[in-house]
């Protein structure tokens, strides 16, 4: 139904506003068991994902790192690496 939902926490550059959208509408999605909301449920749908979004700034705002932030280029490359040994990503 959606996709996973990412660590936005201890990146360099930090996460940005459209991420964690993102992933406050991830969130939603997945808790109403829809991707797309009916007309009566839209209102509450966009309120729920605007809360959380606005929650989760918040909560990364606020935490502290104990360990150097994650370079994420890096990350991404290594997620790659590890799709293709596990056969979830074909090569070219």
């Amino acid at each position: 139904m959606c996709r996973n939902i990412h660590t936005l926490h201890n990146f360099e550059p930090a996460a940005t506003s459209e991420e964690v959208h993102a992933a406050a509408l991830q969130y939603v999605r997945k808790i109403a068991g829809t991707t797309k909301p009916s007309k009566a449920n839209q209102d509450a749908f966009e309120r729920a994902v605007h809360e959380i979004a606005h929650i989760t700034q918040h909560l990364l705002d606020d935490m502290v790192a104990t360990t150097p932030p994650k370079n994420r280029e890096e990350e991404a490359a290594k997620a790659r690496a590890r799709a293709v040994r596990s056969g979830r990503y074909a090569t070219a």
